[in-house]
């Protein structure tokens, strides 16, 4: 069974590359802390705050730019389906047959 994407919801997807974007923020993030702590700097306080201010900042900027692009995306993407027909899918049911 062929199916077509034809249109994809704006808010959801930029909801969706937001929150995604934000997940990997934060596991990007606690591996530059992790590393940045194995770094001979002596005793620097302040490069510890910089860290546990990039553990939370980091993700939320990833999720912003995500939201904010999956927004873009999705709206050029309707905008070229519209021209194009959009993405063709091609689904398999195990067990169950659809047509008949």
């Amino acid at each position: 069974m062929i199916q077509r994407l034809r249109r994809l919801d704006v808010g959801q997807m930029a909801k969706l590359m937001g929150v995604l974007n934000l997940m990997l923020g934060a596991v990007i993030s606690i591996f530059i802390w992790l590393f940045g702590m194995l770094l001979p700097m002596g005793n620097d306080s302040g490069m510890f705050t910089f860290g546990a201010v990039m553990l939370i900042a980091l993700p939320v900027i990833y999720g912003l730019f995500g939201l904010v692009f999956g927004a873009i995306v999705a709206g050029l993407y309707n905008l070229a389906a519209g021209w194009t027909g959009g993405l063709e899918f091609e689904f398999e049911t195990r067990g169950e047959r659809l047509d008949g």
